[in-house]
């Protein structure tokens, strides 16, 4: 039995009140825009019910049965009406500055692009501008900003389509003080690790994000996250992670998670949840005893994942990351030492200890090459690193090391890691939001010169096409819920992930019947299908199934924003 949301009748009687004051549908148009007769899902997890919505300026104003008209009148009569989705790990970073368009997720609703898993675009040192600047793959651009608030404002300025909203990295942040080495801060160093903590989360900062199992991320120890994190907490911050192992040491990674946000204060979110490796998947059910175990007694940790068994990263994953001290420059001197090549080789081929493991965890022939900035490299794009060691007539392990040096980059990577029936358990669980993991980017230009994961234009279609329509695993709006107001309530965010007067104008109307992800492994540059408009703050950037070229995006800030310097 379908439960009615709390506020159902509050938005009828303020849309009824607001349409009795419009005037007759012959005076002057009293909304900018009026989306009538759609089925309406509220964001809630209520039963959808149908009826309108108005949209003045960047703001809802009415929803229920709106009288008055709309400079913009749009038919939404069997379509679903939801609040914009919210990608909680975004890597639109580098792709918003090279389309702001932002069609691969804007194709499937998301109106929110949350980034900030490990690394953020601030703060930044001259050191850390121009190794960012050498490192660049193939979209190119300055480094004109400094701090994380400069890069919301040089986006805004730039101009995007989607909003953008991000934590500030504790690797990104170490790196700041400590560069790229294998060191411990001295209290000197962590005092003012803390206070660029603070800064960010003035600037608007959601929390920090942290991402442990690469260099030089996974260098930091849990005190000097706790230390970092607490800074957040202070200012109403979370902490969010790509935990110190996903495969053979999960439950203990999953522990120390916890144990950081008992100890700072801070709720806490586990980035892309996965049983990583054949050997993990029976993990499941203990991850999640424990995970709410911790809810139970009030720690608040929730969880983000990807709707796809496989993962992309780079080949530094599957390598050890004693290998990868001082960063990528010094990384690939090192592999061009006979005596350190062997040595890695032996490594990539048994568990890490100390390090996760992915190439062991998928295996080579299991390892989708993705992403070259050596265009003598791209036409290894979409082969496997078993075809390629094949080709060379060399081991999958010296393979690896030779790709990393001869494109000067850690090489883009899909990794073939978990269980199917794994991702459907977890589609199912109630504090379960959604990320892409991926870029924001477009079928077309730059973004064809490398590969993909299909979870770049698929992630949230494949969820409410495949996992709710043909599998239904839970039902539509349920699934709405945790694309919005679910990520919207842990992230603090004001006014955003709901369908009520006063909420900013983010909506997406889509066709249940039709809403699917097409893009393939093997084919993964196609848009998915069934969403037809879009609006961000108000104004349309997808009408039709066309997008409108507008760019009203706008940065999200965190509660911390201009009260915690």
């Amino acid at each position: 039995m379908h439960r009615r949301s709390p506020f159902v009748a509050a938005l009828l009687a303020s849309s009824l009140l607001l349409s009795a004051s419009a005037g007759a549908r012959g005076a002057a148009p009293a909304y900018d825009v009026v989306i009538r007769g759609g089925t309406l899902y509220d964001g809630s997890g209520a039963a959808p019910v149908v009826g309108d919505i108005a949209l003045k300026g960047d703001r809802i104003v009415a929803v229920g049965t709106v009288a008055g008209s709309g400079r913009t009148e749009i038919d939404a009569k069997g379509m679903a009406v939801a609040p914009g989705f919210i990608n909680m790990l975004s890597w639109a970073t580098e792709s918003l500055i090279a389309d702001p368009r932002s069609l691969s997720d804007i194709r499937q609703g998301v109106t929110l692009e949350v980034m900030g898993e490990g690394w953020s675009m601030g703060p930044f040192n001259a050191t850390m501008k121009a190794q960012e600047t050498e490192r660049q793959g193939d979209i190119k651009y300055d480094i004109s900003w400094t701090t994380l608030g400069d890069y919301f404002a040089y986006l805004e300025k730039r101009g995007i389509a989607p909003n953008v909203a991000s934590f500030v990295g504790a690797a990104t942040v170490r790196v700041h003080e400590l560069g790229e080495g294998d060191v411990d801060p001295t209290p000197e160093q962590l005092a003012r690790m803390r206070a660029l903590v603070r800064q960010a989360m003035d600037e608007g900062a959601l929390g920090v994000g942290s991402s442990l199992i690469y260099a030089p991320g996974s260098y930091a120890e849990t005190d000097e996250l706790v230390a970092l994190t607490s800074e957040a907490a202070r200012c109403g911050g979370m902490y969010i992670s790509h935990m110190r192992s996903e495969g053979d040491r999960l439950e203990e990674a999953v522990d120390e998670l916890i144990a950081i946000a008992r100890r700072s204060g801070a709720p806490a979110e586990i980035y892309h949840l996965k049983m990583a490796g054949r050997a993990n998947w029976d993990k499941f059910a203990p991850v999640v005893a424990k995970i709410e175990a911790a809810r139970a007694v009030g720690t608040r940790i929730t969880a983000d994942m990807y709707t796809y068994t496989a993962g992309a990263t780079g080949l530094d994953a599957a390598m050890p990351t004693w290998v990868q001290a001082g960063g990528l420059e010094a990384w690939i001197e090192r592999l061009k030492d006979p005596a350190i090549r062997a040595r890695v080789a032996a490594e990539m081929k048994k568990p890490g200890n100390d390090w996760e493991n992915l190439y062991i965890g998928a295996g080579a022939d299991k390892m989708i090459l993705t992403g070259f900035k050596n265009d003598a490299l791209k036409p290894l794009t979409g082969k496997t690193l078993a075809e390629v060691a094949a080709m060379r007539g060399k081991s999958p392990e010296e393979t690896a090391m030779d790709l990393v040096v001869e494109d000067g980059s850690r090489v883009g990577t899909v990794y073939f890691l978990m269980s199917e029936d794994n991702v459907r358990r977890q589609v199912q669980l109630p504090w379960m939001s959604f990320g892409s993991d991926a870029a924001s980017q477009a079928a077309e230009g730059v973004f064809l010169k490398s590969g993909a994961h299909p979870r770049t234009y698929g992630n949230f279609a494949r969820l409410l096409g495949r996992y709710v329509r043909d599998e239904k695993l839970i039902p539509l709006e349920e699934a709405v819920r945790r694309l919005t107001s679910l990520p919207a309530g842990n992230l603090n965010l004001k006014d955003r992930g709901a369908l009520r007067p006063g909420y900013f104008g983010d909506v997406v109307i889509f066709d249940p019947a039709t809403v699917a992800d097409r893009a393939t492994f093997e084919n993964p540059h196609q848009y998915a299908t069934g969403v037809r408009d879009v609006f961000v703050n108000g104004t349309a950037v997808l009408r039709g199934g066309d997008p409108t070229g507008a760019t009203p995006g706008k940065a999200v800030r965190g509660s911390g924003w201009k009260r915690c310097s």
